[in-house]
């Protein structure tokens, strides 16, 4: 089956084609600016080496997708050579609330959860409706499968997605921890097992993705039992732009200091934050270890921030599921920061994690990092969303 993933932003659109039968990746490409000046379109067929690139205006994801539909069946660039061949679509789509613990078939049913939601997930969620109804338009009859960023952290008890604020708002407002970043935390764990050879129910897994935006899961018997992000992308660790974990009490004290309504305190704390806000100089990890290396002070400080913040949640997390038999580092910073891995796994040998510094020389490749007398596996495992969405598409569509 020929599966097209994809990823709808609300300006951008990532998207591959799959083949199921082996899990191959036939094209892969990125649409950037929907609705701005300068759209423009970079499309890439498994074995060839150069790209295809179209600029030219898209006022909105039903165009968006239309090009990369031209450009799938593209005579020189195109993986199939008609639309037909396009088995299935699968949809990530971030927020799913309560509604769904899995992913579904796309029905008007679904769909209008999927509205419902807006409120939760409100720069992200119409964008991946608007991608569903663009493919409803061009590709009428073929099946949709929606794949929810939320689902994975469904099985989080009552004690890991409360807050501590009146019960009346959880069930009137659905404020609780969600989590988020669940279908790359679902597939890095249960790699990890096939890695070791181990059922991943028989493991206790602290799952790391580490990129612009970050989370931790404590995954216990193959469920995720907690999560750093919570009712938004905005709690837990410090993110490239984002705050995290901060005293609930700035927020008034700030929209005070500085005459901040809503939307300005939400900016602040969302695009001005994080490392960058921090440093200063960058929201890209790479500039700030520049700076850093440089003598920089506030990217010094930002960073050994960041890294305790890390630690912090994985020192937490072992203890919440009394244990730990593996940590992941996955996404961006996971995968390619090899000094901030080497951060984070240092002074942590009482949970008995010591990494291999050889073995960790090592940008974006499936390895194995930790010494081989540690008693807490270190991997690093490249995530896979889209694969993951192919496979829940493959197995409800069948």
């Amino acid at each position: 089956m020929k599966v097209l993933v994809l990823n709808c932003g609300s300006s951008s659109l990532k998207y591959q084609l799959i083949d199921t039968n082996g899990e191959e990746v036939l094209c892969i490409g990125l649409v950037e600016r929907i609705g701005i000046d300068g759209s423009i379109l970079k499309h890439e067929k498994q074995g060839k080496d150069d790209k295809l690139v179209i600029e030219q205006p898209m006022k909105d994801h039903k165009d968006a997708i239309k090009l990369v539909l031209d450009a799938v069946v593209d005579a020189e660039y195109g993986a199939v050579k008609d639309m037909k061949e396009i088995d299935a679509v699968g949809h990530r789509v971030v927020h799913a609330g309560e509604k769904f613990a899995s992913s579904v078939v796309i029905t008007p049913e679904v769909e209008e959860a999927l509205k419902e939601c807006i409120d939760l997930a409100p720069l992200h969620n119409p964008a991946n409706i608007m991608g569903i109804d663009a493919c409803k338009a061009i590709l009428p009859g073929v099946p949709m499968v929606g794949v929810f960023d939320t689902a994975f952290h469904q099985t989080m008890p009552e004690s890991s997605y409360l807050y501590g604020l009146p019960y009346e708002l959880y069930t009137k407002y659905g404020v609780r921890r969600y989590g988020f970043h669940g279908t790359s935390h679902d597939y890095v764990s249960q790699r990890a097992a096939e890695m070791l050879g181990k059922d991943r129910k028989d493991l206790k897994i602290v799952t790391c993705h580490l990129g612009n935006g970050a989370s931790i899961a404590a995954i216990d018997g193959g469920k995720c039992v907690d999560t750093s992000m919570g009712f938004t992308p905005l709690e837990g660790l410090i993110m490239g732009t984002r705050c995290g974990d901060i005293d609930p009490a700035i927020i008034p004290f700030l929209m005070k200091k500085e005459n901040l309504d809503a939307d300005g305190i939400d900016n602040l704390m969302n695009k001005q934050s994080g490392v960058y806000g921090m440093s200063g100089v960058s929201a890209d990890f790479r500039d700030i270890e520049d700076a850093a290396a440089k003598g920089d002070k506030r990217s010094q400080v930002a960073l050994e921030t960041y890294v305790k913040r890390v630690q912090k949640y994985i020192g937490s997390y072992a203890a919440e599921m009394n244990g730990l038999d593996v940590v992941v580092f996955t996404a961006g910073v996971g995968e390619n920061g090899k000094a901030l891995r080497a951060e984070m796994a240092s002074n942590m040998e009482f949970l008995g994690m010591k990494l291999d510094k050889e073995a960790n020389d090592v940008r974006g490749k499936e390895t194995v990092i930790s010494t081989a007398d540690s008693k807490v596996k270190i991997l690093l495992i490249p995530t896979n969303e889209e694969l993951m969405i192919a496979r829940d598409t493959l197995r409800l569509v069948k």
